[in-house]
């Protein structure tokens, strides 16, 4: 089950493409984000909201995190494959996604569910489809006002 709004996100650290690591309380500190987890790197419905991210992605004027289980290597190429301008975090554990409420009993896959934090990173707005990815853009862009006028 996904959070709910209101709710204080769970901090994480993960590595995360470009050889960084994103520990949410400490990088992101007082700043609003966006953090959307997805099954699969390479996968139709997930290449699809990669990209819509991408092509959305000055909207949002507050960083944005895509985050799976994938190994480095695999978000790496999936990074430059398709040009994203922000970064992918690996959980290979699963955990950070169970905290999230992002991940599927028994398969252990990451289910697709988007975050808006605001700045205290408090669940400002969350959306889960699993199979309309665009969707999630479009939630994540009508919910700014929420977070970016605070």
């Amino acid at each position: 089950m996904a959070l709910k709004i209101g709710q204080k996100a769970p901090d994480f650290s993960l590595p995360a493409t470009g050889n960084k690591t994103i520990s949410l309380s400490k990088d992101l500190q007082g700043q609003a984000c966006i953090l959307f987890f997805y099954p699969k790197d390479f996968t139709k419905g997930c290449t699809a909201e990669v990209c819509s991210f991408r092509n959305n992605y000055e909207t949002f004027e507050i960083p944005v995190y895509g985050i799976s289980k994938d190994s480095m290597e695999s978000h790496e190429k999936f990074k430059k494959t398709h040009k994203l301008p922000y970064e992918l975090l690996s959980d290979r554990s699963g955990k950070v996604c169970k905290q999230y409420g992002a991940l599927m009993p028994i398969i252990n896959m990451p289910k697709r569910v988007t975050y808006l934090l605001d700045s205290e990173h408090k669940i400002a707005a969350v959306f889960q489809d699993l199979f309309g990815a665009e969707k999630h853009i479009q939630k994540m862009i009508e919910s700014m006002g929420k977070v970016v006028e605070k």
